[in-house]
C-alpha cells in the first residue's frame, strides 16, 4: 500500500496540483495580463466613453425610440432587448404567426415613422444574437428624412454624418459595408466625432 502511494497517487496529486495552478491561476493571470497592456479597450468591453461616462459598448446595440434618433435592429434578446446576458434570438420559425404578427408590426411602425418606401428587412427582423450595434448604409439611408426633420437638420447633412460612421468591407470585399448607429447617434448630439 505504501508503495502505491509513494509511487502512484503521490505523482498524481502532484501534477493534479501542477496542472491546477498553471491552468487555473498562470495562465489566465499572464492572457489578462497581455490583453490589458496590449489590447486594454477590447479586453474592458469595447466600452464608448463620453465625457469620462460609460454609454455603451461598440459590440452591443441599444434601443433608440426618439425621432431624432436613427434605429437599429430589433433584439429579442431578453424582455425589453439587448440584453447581452441573453443573447439570442427568438427562435421562431419562418412559419411562426407570432413572428409573423411581430415583423407585420414593425413594418407598420416602419413605414408610420419613415414613410411608405420599402423597409428595409433588418429594421424588422432581429440578428442570431439580438444585439448588433450596425445597420447597412440601406437601413440608415431609410431613415434620414425622418432624423433630418426631427433634429431641423438638411439631409444632406445628416447624410454626411452617416457617412463619417460607415465602414467598408475588409479589404474591400469580406464582410459588408456598415453604419455604427450608437456612434452615429452621438456624433448627431455632438457628443462624439469620427473623422
Amino acid at each position: 500500500m505504501r508503495s502505491f502511494i509513494r509511487t502512484q497517487l503521490w505523482p498524481a496529486v502532484a501534477v493534479l496540483l501542477a496542472i491546477t495552478v498553471i491552468t487555473g491561476f498562470i495562465y489566465p493571470a499572464a492572457v489578462t495580463a497581455v490583453a490589458q497592456i496590449a489590447f486594454p479597450g477590447q479586453a474592458n468591453g469595447s466600452m464608448i466613453i463620453v465625457d469620462g461616462s460609460t454609454v455603451g459598448s461598440s459590440l452591443i446595440g441599444q434601443a433608440f425610440d426618439d425621432p431624432k434618433y436613427f434605429s437599429g435592429r430589433p433584439s429579442a434578446a431578453g424582455a425589453n432587448g439587448y440584453d447581452p446576458t441573453a443573447s439570442g434570438g427568438s427562435n421562431l420559425s419562418s412559419s411562426s404567426k407570432a413572428l409573423i404578427d411581430a415583423i407585420t408590426q414593425r413594418v407598420d411602425a416602419e413605414r408610420k415613422a419613415n414613410g411608405n418606401a420599402p423597409v428595409p428587412i433588418e429594421l424588422v427582423t432581429a440578428s442570431a444574437s439580438g444585439l448588433d450595434p450596425d445597420i447597412s448604409p440601406a437601413a440608415a439611408e431609410y431613415q434620414v428624412a425622418r432624423v433630418a426633420s426631427a433634429r431641423g437638420m438638411t439631409q444632406d447633412a445628416v447624410r454626411a454624418v452617416v457617412a463619417r460612421h460607415t465602414s467598408q468591407p475588409f479589404l474591400g470585399f469580406i464582410g459588408a459595408a456598415s453604419v455604427h448607429v450608437l456612434e452615429l447617434n452621438l456624433d448627431l448630439d455632438g457628443l462624439l466625432r469620427v473623422d
